[in-house]
């Protein structure tokens, strides 16, 4: 899976080293330089995980944390604070707004690069797991096999990796954008409606025997899988 990367940092050659890094590192990459821009992109893009400098104009670092946590979209999205503050009180302050860990500056790349990997594998359990198991549906990573019931269920690339993203977090709902960025890639331009026809062939073949329709569709904001109130 590609996870997406909020970088917050409002010193230009400080969020092009961040980025450069986490590139490399495979991880896509979106920037901003100052703290109203960044708490937008954190609501309308929802990283994986977000990068937050402490000292930002306009709102500080503090203030887009605590705004986050205060948001149900955003609540759980994992935050790394870098902060020039190197007190105790300070980094505890941090810690109790809701960030989830924290670099003191000047920092290395690589240590910035593992302590996200580290926020990634804490949230993401799934992510490095060889199979996903939700209810009676059963995913082999691996050999890139699914089940239900025990019994193969066929689907095409689109649909496993749609599969995939959904069994990750059961439950969450994820926006046809989301979805698209994530199953498709940023890149390449599909128009929302392609997700609504890939959504109705899962449907089909997870549903094939009769089973129950365990793909919940929130109208307006998109699809989730969910055991208890599937329709």
């Amino acid at each position: 899976m590609n996870f997406t990367v909020l970088v917050v940092e409002d010193e230009p050659p400080q969020a092009e080293m961040l980025s450069y890094n986490l590139q490399k590192e495979g991880f896509r990459v979106l920037l901003a330089g100052e703290g109203e821009e960044g708490l937008m992109m954190a609501r309308e893009s929802l990283p994986d995980v977000i990068v937050l400098d402490w000292m930002l104009p306009g709102l500080t670092g503090i203030e887009i944390c605590r705004q986050l946590r205060g948001d149900a979209t955003t609540r759980e999205i994992p935050i790394l604070m870098l902060t020039a503050r190197g007190e105790e009180e300070d980094r505890v302050r941090g810690i109790e707004t809701g960030a989830d860990d924290y670099v003191v500056k000047p920092y290395s790349p690589r240590e910035v690069v593992a302590r996200i990997k580290a926020l990634l594998r804490r949230a993401n359990p799934a992510s490095a797991s060889e199979a996903l198991e939700y209810a009676d549906i059963m995913m082999d990573l691996a050999q890139h096999k699914v089940s239900r019931n025990g019994r193969a269920v066929h689907l095409g690339p689109t649909e496993f990796r749609l599969l995939k993203t959904l069994m990750e977090k059961p439950g969450r709902v994820f926006s046809r954008e989301r979805l698209l960025d994530i199953v498709w890639g940023r890149d390449v331009y599909v128009e929302d409606r392609t997700v609504d026809v890939h959504i109705r062939r899962l449907r089909k073949a997870l549903n094939d025997l009769g089973d129950m329709d365990m793909i919940r569709t929130v109208r307006g904001e998109g699809y989730a899988i969910d055991a208890e109130k599937g329709e």
